[in-house]
């Protein structure tokens, strides 16, 4: 079994050095921020709105049986098809089912986390079924063979230099393509996509209760697409996804969109409520939604912790995180990186081997500053932590530092006995490997604080 700790710490050692990289990353951070501070201006009160939404969800989160139930059998009533799947083996075994039943060879997707989550692409070449991504971001991580780097922005990590070196490689294009050559290049091979598919797979934003619907956004159209033209359309989604009335996306909506790519509104956003009907001309003639668990309600166990089930997956704490700024997104080994991924990860995929995405945080507090639905994020990264130690998912010298340095701590005569010099090769002995290679380990000063506040008041 792979040490995912290990792994990590490996991984983040080549990111955190890699110049070209963190220019990358820091460039395409930049835009999004100065976009994000154009697209909260559309709100005469965002705190009023933040609170508004996270008290919606608060309220679904601790109902969820009765609103998926509601959606369920709304959505039912108008010819489209649930599926319950407790874990990815399930989800994925009916999407194989369904496609298998209807013959269908050709698959489109628009862009779905949750999908990478129970890693649909692997299991539909294995099963002999063509997937193509239809978002440009995820299609060129399909080509690059790579994972999302990022919730919302799959690719945000490649530069132009890059992207055209890519399809330069894949199709014979020139490498000195613009991104403009690029996007007409893809939009011609994927128009040929969509005609000849046989289903459509897209995620959801939201699911909404009261009217038993799939509410779809995105900016390039390709989602629409995805499921209009062929003649099945299925939709993975986490059972989280819920909201409980159609009203609710005039709030949901513009907080997604401000603070997940900065605009005041995504291009194309979309209701769907079944499959084609009668007289109606357009639309797929099936329509399945495969509602996954994988874990969610370990989280939902959780007193503290079930409040991150709130994420809308805006990817605004990603962009606000000082570590994941330098570390990446590939870095966290996971679907979903970041604040909210370190948050969520340890309990859908095991405390023991990803507890150690908790403690890759500064603990700044920008993360739930910057949330659109006010998870306490860094608070939630604390209880994680306290979970991992009282499950015992620690090593031996973990144990024996902090208990080391908890009884130092209570006994104030104790540092005050160790001088500065004992202090520094105190810090040298213990942390300086811990400290890492590529930072000078912080000098104790030739007098404590103590001593020199004694010296000002004598004065």
């Amino acid at each position: 079994m792979i040490d995912m700790h290990r792994k990590f710490k490996e991984d983040v050692e080549k990111k955190v050095f890699d110049l070209r990289h963190r220019q990358t990353i820091q460039f395409n951070m930049s835009r999004y921020d100065e976009a994000v501070i154009e697209g909260e201006k559309q709100f005469s009160n965002l705190d009023l709105a933040r609170e508004k939404a996270a008290s919606i969800k608060h309220k679904t989160i601790n109902r969820l049986d009765k609103y998926l139930i509601d959606f369920d059998s709304n959505f039912t009533q108008r010819g489209g098809k649930v599926f319950w799947a407790q874990n990815k083996r399930e989800a994925v075994k009916e999407i194989i089912r369904i496609l298998t039943k209807s013959r269908s060879k050709k698959v489109v997707k628009s862009k779905s986390m949750i999908t990478e989550e129970i890693e649909l692409n692997e299991a539909l070449l294995k099963s002999n079924i063509e997937s193509i991504e239809t978002d440009l971001g995820e299609y060129i991580v399909q080509l690059a063979e790579q994972p999302p780097y990022h919730i919302v922005t799959p690719a945000m990590h490649m530069s132009k230099e890059d992207i055209a070196k890519l399809f330069h490689e894949k199709f014979d294009i020139s490498d000195e393509s613009s991104p403009e050559e690029i996007t007409l290049f893809v939009r011609k091979l994927l128009r040929e996509k969509f005609i000849n598919a046989d289903a459509g797979i897209t995620g959801a934003n939201f699911l909404i209760a009261d009217i038993g619907a799939v509410a779809i956004t995105g900016n390039e159209g390709n989602a629409m697409l995805t499921f209009s033209m062929p003649r099945i359309h299925i939709v993975v989604a986490g059972i989280e996804k819920i909201i409980p009335s159609m009203e609710d996306l005039q709030l949901f909506w513009p907080l997604l969109a401000s603070h997940g790519t900065g605009q005041s509104m995504t291009v194309y956003n979309s209701i769907v409520t079944g499959p084609r009907q009668d007289k109606e001309s357009d639309g797929p003639e099936e329509m399945h939604v495969i509602l996954i668990d994988n874990n969610r309600t370990e989280i939902l166990k959780q007193e503290k912790q079930r409040r991150a089930l709130s994420c809308i997956k805006c990817g605004a704490c990603l962009n606000a995180c000082p570590v994941y700024r330098n570390i990446g997104g590939h870095s966290y080994g996971t679907t979903y990186s970041g604040p909210i991924g370190a948050v969520i990860t340890p309990f859908l995929k095991g405390m023991k081997n990803y507890k150690h995405l908790s403690f890759a945080s500064t603990l700044c507090g920008k993360c739930t500053e910057v949330c659109p639905v006010n998870i306490n994020l860094h608070e939630l990264l604390l209880y994680n932590r306290n979970e991992a130690v009282k499950k015992k998912h620690i090593t031996f010298n973990e144990k024996m530092v902090m208990t080391g340095w908890k009884n130092i701590m209570k006994r104030r005569w104790v540092l005050d006995m160790a001088g500065q010099r004992s202090k520094s090769l105190a810090m040298n002995m213990f942390f300086k490997k811990s400290w890492g290679p590529g930072r000078a380990l912080p000098e104790v000063q030739p007098k404590s604080f103590k001593e020199l506040w004694k010296e000002k008041n004598e004065s």
